[in-house]
């Protein structure tokens, strides 16, 4: 006889970026306010964004987890992204000018400034806290989310248990192994005892689901590809809200 699903977890596990937090405006916005801060003008967005998307994707595959295993400090893989950025998009400064807008720029991205939190994230948390449920993050992201982002925003402790972030851990999604960590840090929990909620097909759902977890997909952007999540198999969701009916309704069989 199937059992509800949520009978049986022990723990969840969730998505940063997407799915409990996101981005606020444009990264074009931060680079202008760098440079207007310092009486230089705004960079292009268009330039600015495509710069970075490759500066970023360039860096990631030299430097993966943002120089864990180079030892490279999370300040010197920044700069390094940012200057790429800025050069890639037709911007070269001098070493002083380029030092101030850069200070600038490494500071905003360690606050709350750039980021908002979905509404139904907090609300999320504790309820799963309040079913008796470990809960922890697992995120492609550096140190300062767990240590200054995260819990500037309001997502301190009293929302989770532990953290597994790829800056801190060396190892990054899609890999399985961080997931496995996850199941460690959690008190080595069966994978068949725990849930994981994130946004990607790739990074979340599909290696999740390798070594044995439960996994669904929230949409919350309307993406084109969750259509194709759908048809690969995966449960597809709005929200967190949506996410807490589903398992509340006993529909969600194991």
């Amino acid at each position: 006889m199937a059992v509800s699903l949520l009978s049986k977890l022990r723990c969840i596990t969730v998505d940063v970026t997407g799915t409990l937090i996101a981005y606020k405006g444009e990264l074009g916005d931060y680079y202008c306010m760098a440079a207007k801060a310092i009486g230089l003008p705004c960079p292009d967005y268009k330039r600015v964004h495509e710069g970075f998307k490759l500066a970023y994707t360039d860096m990631a595959q030299k430097y993966p987890c943002f120089g864990f295993h180079a030892k490279m400090p999370n300040i010197v893989w920044w700069k390094t992204c940012v200057r790429d950025s800025f050069v890639k998009a037709g911007y070269e400064y001098d070493e002083e000018t380029f030092e101030k807008i850069f200070r600038r720029i490494y500071s905003t991205f360690g606050s709350a400034a750039p980021y908002s939190v979905f509404k139904d994230s907090r609300p999320f948390l504790r309820w799963a806290r309040s079913k008796g449920l470990i809960v922890g993050l697992v995120s492609n992201a550096e140190y300062r989310y767990q240590e200054v982002i995260l819990p500037t925003l309001g997502l301190n402790k009293a929302e989770w248990d532990f953290g597994v972030f790829s800056g801190i851990e060396g190892i990054e999604k899609p890999d399985p192994r961080i997931y496995k960590l996850a199941l460690e840090r959690a008190g080595n929990i069966p994978p068949e005892e725990v849930l994981h909620i994130g946004d990607s097909m790739r990074k979340d759902y599909v290696p999740a689901k390798s070594i044995g977890m439960h996994a669904l997909l929230l949409d919350r952007f309307k993406t084109e590809a969750a259509k194709d999540w759908t048809e690969a198999g995966a449960i597809v969701l709005p929200d967190l809200v949506a996410v807490q009916q589903l398992l509340e309704s006993d529909k969600l069989k194991c």
